[in-house]
């Protein structure tokens, strides 16, 4: 049962779960308004996660790494390359279509901490589902305050699964834990 629950929070909680989601909840602090909040929400979605995405599905697909996770840390550079490329020609966009500040502020704080689990990547397997989620932790509580502490129960479940099926240690989940709020969210609050 433990691993049935792992492998669901493991799932519901990926970071192109989470990046699906989060741009339309800071869009909606941004604008207060449905209709702009998922327009620029799924802008946001589009270049940081479903591209992303389908291109690292169709390299597991294709053989190219070890499933949509990318777990072997030396494959996940290309895919993560691809991730950072789409969210520049994202951050572009917005900026040539003047999205609300808090927007472009998400979308380069999440740019930032993808530069950061890179780098780290070279050399050491970083959590990339702990970064995003504490990453999304810290943007939610900055914007609609201390009640979104609440969403730490979701960040230490995606740590608790991310160990539970040996995909990490429990010292990768910690560091990803911290680089998402201490880089993505930094860069939150510098930019918006």
């Amino acid at each position: 049962m433990e691993i049935v629950l792992a492998k669901a929070a493991t799932e519901v909680l990926s970071p192109a779960v989470v990046v699906l989601v989060l741009p339309v909840v800071v869009a909606w602090h941004a604008t207060g308004h449905l209709g702009a909040a998922l327009g620029w929400g799924l802008a946001v979605a589009l270049f940081s996660s479903v591209l992303p995405m389908l291109f690292i599905v169709r390299g597991a697909r294709a053989g190219r790494w070890d499933g949509h996770h990318v777990r072997d840390r030396e494959h996940r550079t290309v895919p993560l390359l691809v991730g950072l490329a789409s969210t520049a020609v994202g951050v572009a966009l917005l900026v040539w279509a003047g999205a609300p500040r808090e927007v472009l502020a998400l979308t380069l704080a999440m740019a930032a901490t993808l530069v950061v689990c890179l780098a780290v990547t070279r050399f050491w397997k970083i959590s990339l589902h702990a970064a995003v989620a504490g990453g999304a932790v810290a943007m939610v509580t900055l914007l609609y305050g201390p009640w979104a502490l609440a969403l730490l129960a979701a960040l230490a479940a995606v740590c608790w699964s991310r160990v539970v099926l040996g995909d990490h240690t429990a010292a990768q989940v910690v560091v990803g834990a911290l680089t998402g709020p201490l880089v993505g969210g930094v860069v939150f609050l510098l930019v918006r």
